[in-house]
């Protein structure tokens, strides 16, 4: 099948889109950076040495590189109203690529986050909360000059969700390619991103460079388009943008909306039209379906692997925990991709990790740890 393309700029044999649109969403050490001054002196949140997986030394042999944006979610203590309506908000840490920091770190892996935050009291309590989640934050820098992010979720009755964002703009898009901790990108076994930073400069330079960098250091590429039409100028505009680095990535998960909408309508359940997402260098592609788990597609084999059944009270961050499930297994054994039995293993895990997230409000706050996960998963089995 034809591979959905768009207008594009090369490197490393991958494709990367040339243009940028308006309008973007979320994001990033405690080391000062040319666009962070330090923390107070008399806070307690100054610059921490890197930590998580062990420090900023971490093995790369099992090391996890999260990039993008880190935020603060204020969740509905109550489903099914209008933000107008909600009584009260619970405050969550959230931002889909450090949501997947804290999710590989809880199951025990090893991983890194590397974005911007503000230097606010929000900020700070973003990189306290990396700090306490053992998640390496030497790659996380602070903005002086703009606020860290902010996103109202309206929670429907079934726990789906609506989003309101708050950035104009936010810190996470004002990340500048010099202050990449690119040593820390380069020894990571996986890479992974999402979209929404590639939606504004100079953040949208920054992740092209750093998954230049990642690349060229034989990293593998993880991608979780993550899609948020509100942040985009257009659905165009988003549509060109996720598909600009469509090509790079070595590992690709995507849920049935964001078929539909990359393929403009097609139907998300046809084979045929998935594989036209597959492009010539992927090594997996996964398509979450939500309760009823997941599909995988890699050149050799493809299947489904049943969900958890389980009552949803919020559905924000059930993604990005399936995403930690796979890629806390992947970084310990690679081999995974060619083996379709474990594969299988792999994905029952991740779709319990993001089954039991769905039980709690808030994102980080309910990832799961590997015990609760394994629990799970025997209780899919028996």
């Amino acid at each position: 099948m034809a591979l959905l393309q768009s207008p594009s700029l090369c490197f490393g044999g991958a494709a990367l889109n040339s243009r940028h649109s308006s309008a973007s969403f979320r994001p990033g050490n405690l080391k000062p950076s040319p666009l962070s001054s330090p923390p107070r002196a008399s806070s307690p949140r100054k610059a921490a040495p890197a930590v998580g997986g062990g420090s900023s030394e971490a093995d790369g042999s099992s090391l996890v590189v999260c990039f993008g944006e880190m935020l603060i979610d204020f969740v509905p203590t109550i489903n099914g109203l209008s933000l107008a309506d909600a009584p009260a908000f619970k405050k969550a840490p959230g931002g889909a690529p450090a949501n997947v920091a804290v999710g590989i770190a809880r199951l025990g892996g090893t991983s890194a986050f590397v974005g911007k935050v503000g230097e606010d009291e929000f900020g700070y309590m973003l990189a306290e909360i990396l700090k306490e989640n053992n998640v390496n934050n030497q790659g996380l820098r602070f903005d002086p000059g703009a606020r860290t992010a902010l996103a109202f979720v309206t929670l429907r009755s079934d726990g789906e969700r609506e989003f309101m964002f708050y950035r104009n703009p936010s810190a996470d898009m004002l990340l500048q390619e010099d202050e990449l901790d690119l040593e820390l990108i380069k020894k990571a076994k996986i890479f992974h991103y999402g979209s929404i930073s590639l939606i504004t400069e100079p953040c949208k330079s920054a992740h092209i460079a750093a998954a230049k960098a990642a690349k060229e250091a034989g990293v593998v590429l993880s991608y979780d388009p993550n899609l948020r039409l509100p942040l985009w100028s257009s659905a165009e505009s988003a549509r060109e943008g996720i598909l600009s680095i469509w090509n790079l990535a070595d590992i690709i998960k995507i849920s049935e909306e964001e078929i539909s909408f990359l393929t403009q309508g097609e139907d998300p359940y046809d084979d045929a039209v998935v594989r036209k997402l597959y492009h010539p260098n992927l090594k997996l592609l996964l398509v979450t379906e939500g309760p009823d788990g997941c599909r995988y597609y890699t050149k050799e084999f493809s299947g489904r692997v049943k969900g958890l059944k389980v009552d949803a009270i919020d559905t924000t961050g059930a993604g990005d925990a399936f995403v930690a499930g796979v890629l806390s297994q992947l970084a310990r054994d690679l081999s995974l991709l060619q083996n379709e039995e474990k594969l299988r293993d792999a994905l029952k895990f991740a779709n319990a990790c993001g089954a039991l997230t769905v039980m709690e409000r808030g994102a980080i706050p309910a990832l799961p740890t590997s015990e609760a996960v394994a629990n799970a998963v025997l209780k899919i089995v028996a």
